[in-house]
């Protein structure tokens, strides 16, 4: 039984909405978000990414970085930039990709579902990440980023949705990167019941993106005993068959010593060589290999995929255990220096670059994972391989502010 509330969200002034919402902090680094942010006084990353309001070299964790975020979230507040609603809605949040579309209701969910694994996970999350955006939540009373979470689609939810999307936007803008975000909000009391109680009748919600996010909301939780409203987080909740994940694509520095062409009669031992090279495979269990100027396309050998858990079978796991560790002596992908990881909204033509330059080897360009795995691996408890998923379109940070006290 999933439980939401609607909240009273703090939002941007609908004509500067486009100005200042950003992509999620974890997305860009400092120097990026810097220079994003150059020329842009209200850009967000000032408060979700404090740090570029001080020279460089200053600790990006360090206290007077959090005191700034609240200082700026607060004068905005004050400057009618960010402004209150006056009473607690849902709100709706469609972005527009290229040709994929992908409508989410913004929502208050329940820590306490997070606790009790109503609200699935997928992935391990690190102390470090999680301390951050504890001190970030509580230097502004506030959290700015939105979990991104996703349901099993539901007809009655869908047609909701649709008749109010129908509807003018009260924010449509589209930023740099080509994706269009527009939001509705929904105030009837009736409406807002609906949605609450068909939410109850779902067993579970599942993390798509947005795990240090959740686990932090979660400990602040905890340490507060749910008081000031922390017993529940922003997120935006997606049906899941809007969900669009891309794939994750590896470089690799060097190839453990061997040759090209000991290498590539080592992946015989592993993959099926296709007739024709490839260097975006079109289903699961292929792989397209970058190496020496050329695209190879690659296919699991029948008796690596079959038995065992659905975790051992996905093609990044596939490649780790067969090949990377094996041959190429990655054994921790989540550590080595060895390995890179490129999100397919980069295309192939990235990968090319990185190897040409000589600055990699190898590249392996995956199929990407399949929501519905996701959602059969959170719900068998397991985890998913590090840097198996690449959700897009990304969700904006400052788009809808979910406050804890005043």
């Amino acid at each position: 039984m999933a439980t939401i509330k609607p909240f009273a969200a703090i939002r941007p002034r609908p004509e500067i909405a486009g100005q200042l919402c950003e992509l999620p902090y974890d997305v860009v680094s400092t120097a990026e978000a810097r220079e994003r942010a150059q020329g842009k006084e209200h850009s967000f990353y000032r408060i979700s990414r404090a740090e570029i309001n001080f020279e460089d070299g200053i600790d990006p964790y360090s206290k007077e970085v959090y005191t700034k975020a609240h200082d700026l979230f607060y004068s905005w507040i004050a400057d009618g930039w960010l402004k209150p609603d006056a009473e607690p809605c849902y709100y709706l949040y469609r972005q527009v990709m290229g040709n994929h579309t992908q409508t989410g209701l913004v929502a208050a969910a329940s820590c306490q579902d997070y606790l009790d694994n109503v609200i699935k996970k997928h992935e391990l999350t690190r102390p470090d990440k999680e301390n951050d955006r504890i001190r970030h939540i509580e230097a502004l009373g506030a959290q700015t980023g939105p979990a991104f979470l996703t349901y099993p689609s539901n007809a009655t939810l869908n047609a909701l949705f649709a008749e109010k999307t129908a509807e003018t936007p009260v924010v449509d803008f589209t930023g740099v990167d080509g994706v269009r975000h527009e939001a509705w909000v929904i105030s009837d009391k009736a409406k807002l019941k609906t949605i609450e109680d068909i939410f109850t009748r779902m067993p579970a919600l599942y993390i798509a993106d947005g795990h240090h996010r959740s686990a932090a909301a979660a400990r602040i939780y905890q340490s507060r005993k749910g008081a000031n409203a922390s017993g529940y987080f922003l997120a935006v909740i997606f049906p899941h068959d809007q969900m669009q994940i891309l794939a994750y694509n590896r470089v690799i520095k060097d190839l453990n010593g061997l040759s090209q062409s000991e290498f590539l009669k080592k992946l015989e031992t592993v993959f099926d060589f296709q007739p024709k090279s490839f260097d975006k495979p079109s289903r699961s269990k292929e792989v397209g290999l970058f190496i020496g100027g050329q695209w190879y396309g690659l296919k699991f050998k029948e008796n690596l995929v079959s038995g065992g858990k659905l975790t051992d079978h996905l093609d990044v796991q596939l490649l780790q255990s067969q090949v990377l560790s094996p041959m190429l002596g990655i054994d921790d992908p989540r550590t080595s220096k060895r390995i890179a990881f490129v999100g397919g909204i980069r295309g192939s033509a990235e990968l090319e670059r990185l190897v040409s330059s000589g600055e990699y080897a190898c590249a392996f360009s995956m199929f990407p994972t399949q929501i519905e795995e996701v959602m059969e691996i959170a719900d068998q408890g397991e985890i998913m391989p590090p840097k198996s998923t690449w959700f897009e379109p990304k969700l904006r940070d400052g788009m809808f502010i979910y406050r804890y006290q005043e």
